[in-house]
């Protein structure tokens, strides 16, 4: 009989399935504080994080589901996923590459979102190492997958380190020419997730401009400076402070879904992003990454129509995703920082998200 996993209450048997040959678990990370992450293999989902809150209680941070079935019909296919090959969203699921055009499908209005139809949230990750505290994950994308060019090899890595940092990292390699932009795709609630809002969360951003979207979320071009809007999170402000403004980039979204530019001496450099705060709690989540940007989603697409997690609802606003990467559309941008990778190149990336609790 399986065993109930005490901390995050997932039953690791109700993530074990064949799905087109390959076999998918939920694996679970420990560290020496007793801290928690649980992943599993489809779609290198991130399922449950326990991290402690102010008194020293676990709190699962993460918004998500309590089996694979679950994830396999979930509205919100993009729950702790990896996005690829291309996070966010392409024009027209169109782009030139070396003087080529490829059409890829268009699955998010007229654009193409988060790698089409199929992208790395809905397939098997090979398990290729795995220790107490670390997992490591690939996935061969075939050539012609989801219309993109290039047999496409994968690795990514999570690890759950001893100062209570979710640490990611990312390699890529590939035969041919071909885009690339990867990111998680987490919903968070430092509150914990069932928690009904994350207006209330403190968040400050090492940001210093955005991208304005059209009412399709792609972005005109231009950076455009955060200050004098409801934007501007160089200081803390609550999320739910300003995003009902009557602000015409807040109306395209229903909220926040934009990326901002992180103020960093180099696109590659590996540097702080920001923080969140809940102050239910007191966890405070810390930013670093080596991409240039950050999807800021607030989840207002979110329903609450299915049960999560221990029977919670998830309605709009229930959660934050912090989106770490090169900036949407890029492919179509010249002056954006470049997501081509060529063969004899290797993209590396790193993402961390480190816990604390204290005050904000």
């Amino acid at each position: 009989m399986d065993k109930l996993y005490s901390k995050s209450g997932l039953l690791v048997g109700a993530f074990q399935k064949t799905i087109e040959g390959r076999q998918t678990g939920l694996y679970i990370l420990t560290n020496k504080n007793g801290c928690e992450l649980a992943v599993t293999n489809y779609g290198a989902k991130i399922v449950s994080l326990m991290m402690p809150d102010r008194d020293g209680t676990l709190v699962d941070v993460v918004l998500g589901h309590n089996t694979i079935d679950e994830y396999l019909a979930s509205e919100e296919a993009y729950f702790g996923a990896v996005c690829g090959r291309t996070a966010n969203r392409i024009a027209n699921g169109r782009f030139t590459l070396e003087g080529k055009e490829y059409r890829l499908a268009v699955n998010n209005g007229p654009n193409s979102l988060h790698g089409g139809i199929k992208g790395f949230n809905a397939v098997v990750w090979e398990v290729r190492n795995l220790t107490g505290q670390s997992i490591e994950l690939s996935y061969l994308s075939a050539d012609g997958e989801e219309g993109f060019p290039g047999n496409l090899l994968v690795t990514l890595t999570y690890t759950l380190t001893d100062d209570n940092a979710l640490d990611i990292r990312y390699k890529a390699v590939t035969d041919k020419a071909t885009i690339l932009n990867l990111t998680n795709h987490s919903y968070f609630n430092l509150s914990g997730q069932g928690d009904p809002s994350v207006a209330d969360h403190l968040l400050m951003l090492n940001a210093d401009s955005y991208l304005p979207t059209d009412d399709t979320a792609i972005p005109y071009g231009d950076a455009e400076p955060v200050k004098g809007t409801p934007f501007d999170f160089t200081e803390p402000h609550a999320i739910g402070e300003r995003i009902d403004d009557d602000f015409e980039q807040l109306h395209f979204g229903k909220g926040y879904d934009h990326n901002y530019l992180l103020n960093k001496d180099t696109a590659d450099e590996y540097a702080y992003a920001g923080y969140c705060f809940s102050p239910k709690t007191g966890i405070k989540m810390e930013i670093y990454t080596a991409e240039p940007g950050m999807q800021v989603y607030t989840g207002n697409w979110m329903t609450g129509n299915f049960a999560g997690k221990r029977g919670m609802h998830y309605p709009a606003r229930s959660a934050v995703c912090f989106e770490t990467q090169h900036y949407p559309d890029s492919i179509n941008k010249p002056t954006y920082p470049s997501v081509i990778l060529r063969p004899g190149e290797t993209f590396e990336s790193r993402t961390t998200c480190r816990f604390l609790t204290g005050e904000s």
